[in-house]
């Protein structure tokens, strides 16, 4: 037969205990040491910082191949205007009335033309 557990001290013993709760912390009365919307600003500026950094260094050798391009194109433009003229010069260095004028400003005379030199006049 089966016999039932005596009432008493053993009864108590024999039932079984519920499961204990799992502590969670309490929520904090105060406020966070943390503040976590500054540490959000600080880290937003700071990469914005890098960023900016980052756009720098091109930005100023944009400006510098620029500025160098200007240059580059006004003496190009000055030497194409030099070249025009010595092209012009070498053209007409065929010219017979251009070789008669160069040769007198050297002091030659054409044949058949008889040199005069005129001595004593004030320059």
């Amino acid at each position: 037969m089966a016999t039932r557990a005596p009432a008493g001290r053993n009864a108590a013993a024999s039932r079984r205990r519920p499961a204990a709760r799992k502590r969670r912390p309490a929520a904090r009365s105060g406020r966070s040491r943390v503040k976590w919307d500054r540490i959000g600003r600080i880290a937003l500026v700071v990469v914005l910082f890098a960023v900016a950094y980052s756009y720098l260094n091109p930005a100023i050798d944009f400006v510098k191949t620029y500025t160098a391009t200007t240059a580059a194109k006004a003496q190009l433009h000055e030497l194409q205007r030099e070249n025009t003229k010595l092209h012009k010069l070498v053209q007409s260095a065929d010219d017979p009335v251009v070789i008669d004028r160069k040769a007198r400003s050297q002091g030659m005379v054409s044949e058949g033309e008889t040199p005069i030199v005129i001595r004593g006049l004030s320059g």
